[in-house]
Parts: C-alpha cells; sequence; structure tokens
C-alpha cells in the first residue's frame, strides 16, 4: 500500500512538473504558433501520453481526462475544466506564460438584436434570466464544437476556431456552430425565437494569446480580421448569419444557394464581400 501511494505521488509530480516544462518554453511567437496550430511535437507526445488514461471527455487540447479514474488524477495536478471553456483543462487556458501569435482561424460573433429595447420592456432580473440562457445555449454550442469561448459579456458572445483546436476545417466548423446556435435560439421555430440574435463569421489572421499584467490576465483575439467579424455581427439581422467570403470559400462554398451582399462597414475603404446564411 505504501509502495502504490509513493508510485501514485510520484506519477502525479511527473506529469505536473513535465506540464511546467511544457509551457515555460512557449515565450516566442514562433513557439506560440505551432501550439495554435496543432503543430508541436512535444503537444502531439503529451496528447498521446494523457490519452492513455482512461476515460471520457477529456480537454480537447492536451486530452487529460476529466471523468473516471483518470480524471481524480489529473484534478490533483489541475487539470480540470476551464471556466473560459469546459471542454479544455484550465491549465491549457489558464496557467499558460503571457504570449501569443499570429495564426488564421475563423471568429464567431453573436449578437441579441434590439437588447436595448428588450430590457426596457422587462424587470433587470427578468433580462438577465434571458441574457443567461443565451449565454447557457451559446456556451453548449461553442463547446460541443470545440471553440475557444473569447468572451460573454453584455449581449455578445464570441467563439474563436483554431486549427490547434478545432482541427484544419475550422470554417466549416464554425459555419454548423453558428447554424445550432440560430436553433438553439429558437429561429425558424413557428412561434419565433425566444431571443433574437445576429451573427457574423470570418476567416482570417488575428493574434490570439495571453494578454495582460502580471495579476489579471485573459486570452483574447485581436486584429482587423476580428474588428471585421464584430462589424459582420453588428449588421446581420435576427435570424441571419453574415458570413464573409473569406470563410466562404475556406468552407469549401457550402453552404451553397446563399444570398450575396456587398456590405459598406465602418473603417473599410472597399466594401466586404458577404453571404448570407438563414435559420433551417
Amino acid at each position: 500500500m505504501k509502495l502504490d501511494k509513493a508510485l501514485f505521488r510520484l506519477f502525479t509530480f511527473s506529469f505536473s512538473n513535465t506540464f511546467f516544462d511544457f509551457w515555460t518554453k512557449y515565450t516566442s511567437e514562433e513557439q506560440w504558433r505551432l501550439v495554435l496550430s496543432g503543430e508541436d511535437p512535444g503537444l502531439r507526445r503529451y496528447r498521446r501520453v494523457l490519452g492513455l488514461l482512461p476515460a471520457s471527455p477529456r480537454c480537447s487540447f492536451c486530452n487529460a481526462p476529466f471523468r473516471g479514474p483518470g480524471a481524480a488524477l489529473m484534478h490533483l495536478v489541475g487539470r480540470y475544466p476551464s471556466r473560459l471553456n469546459p471542454r479544455f483543462c484550465r491549465i491549457c487556458l489558464e496557467t499558460i506564460p503571457p504570449g501569443g501569435a499570429e495564426t488564421e482561424l475563423t471568429m464567431l460573433f453573436a449578437d441579441v438584436r434590439g437588447s436595448t429595447r428588450l430590457a426596457e420592456q422587462m424587470s433587470a432580473s427578468e433580462f438577465s434570466r434571458l441574457i443567461n440562457r443565451f449565454y447557457l445555449s451559446a456556451t453548449d454550442v461553442l463547446t460541443r464544437t470545440n471553440a475557444l469561448i473569447e468572451r460573454l459579456i453584455g449581449d455578445e458572445v464570441i467563439g474563436l476556431y483554431i486549427t490547434g483546436f478545432a482541427g484544419p476545417e475550422h470554417a466549416r466548423v464554425a459555419l454548423q456552430a453558428a447554424q445550432e446556435l440560430l436553433r438553439a435560439t429558437g429561429h425558424g421555430e413557428p412561434g419565433g425565437p425566444w431571443l433574437p440574435v445576429g451573427v457574423g463569421v470570418h476567416t482570417g489572421t488575428a493574434f490570439v494569446g495571453k494578454v495582460g499584467s502580471e495579476d489579471v490576465t485573459d486570452i483574447t483575439v485581436l486584429g482587423d480580421a476580428a474588428n471585421l467579424t464584430a462589424r459582420l455581427a453588428s449588421q446581420a439581422g435576427p435570424g441571419e448569419v453574415l458570413i464573409s467570403d473569406t470563410t466562404f470559400t475556406a468552407a469549401g462554398g457550402e453552404p451553397s444557394g446563399l444570398e450575396q451582399r456587398q456590405l459598406a462597414l465602418k473603417g473599410r475603404s472597399e466594401p466586404v464581400g458577404v453571404r448570407v446564411l438563414r435559420h433551417r
């Protein structure tokens, strides 16, 4: 029994320190790029090792199990679901060093349409419950499709579809998530949506990483591509997904037969081509 306990402590210590060594090297932009793209060989080896531990679901990034016998071991070294996205462990998203890199990704911004009017028509408590229901529905969709949830704030939700998390077909996955989000909020139902939502989806290159001070940090996305996605979401009507032509091409031209628009967006000298996806 004493030997078993000693081996258990040695095993947990080894995993903890191996992970510490793994993340402390990610201080340069190139090293972050390898992580975000899923190309880092050390990460692939780490995923294989943790994949040997039984149980599911797992952290979508490092493969640490969240349930079953393996989960008890992982909890001892801080690997339990993250507050940013329960499909990823706390260590993978919350204890990594500050830094980041430019990477290609697909961004999904979802806004509640007419939230100011809705807030005027109900009490603050009622409005809070409605927005919380929206957060829960959006979080469920985004986590199931392996998005990194960058923000839940006000009447907006932001999901980041990065190759290292969502896979190389992140544009197609993001479009599927956008459609699921419309269905989850009741668009297409006979009685109409329980909350009107508009969505913008764009694929481009942006900075993704951990920013902030020593005491207050967060994972975020920065750059022109993120600004464009936000503007698409602000232009989307209730039950609409505005898809940039870049995303439409990256997704292989699916779904087909979509309405085309040219949008004049604030801060952009040329119109932006989009496809309009509505609830089905």
